[in-house]
């Protein structure tokens, strides 16, 4: 773990405070939290790999029900992203 990474995943906790109360039903924000602590733990790239598909099929979702602005939706993959290992998952 990185200060980097970790700074990542206080940029998506952050983000469920701030908009998961009002923008995110309950499981979804439970598919963040644990797509994050997924991403900072990395225990194995399955894992990652089954956690970014996740979140990416739910940031689309959020775009597509105009609950989310792209750029919101983007944010926060991108935020998740940063949580995962450096080394990049094939």
């Amino acid at each position: 773990m990185n200060t980097e990474r970790t700074h990542a995943y206080g940029r998506v906790v952050k983000t469920l405070d701030d908009l998961g109360p009002t923008k995110l039903q309950p499981a979804e924000r439970d598919r963040v939290r644990e797509a994050a602590d997924t991403l900072i733990f990395a225990a194995g790239l399955e894992d990652v790999r089954a956690a970014l598909e996740d979140v990416d099929a739910l940031a689309e979702h959020l775009v597509l029900s105009d609950r989310w602005s792209e750029e919101r939706a983007r944010q926060l993959v991108e935020d998740l992203v940063a949580c995962g290992p450096v080394t990049p998952v094939p």
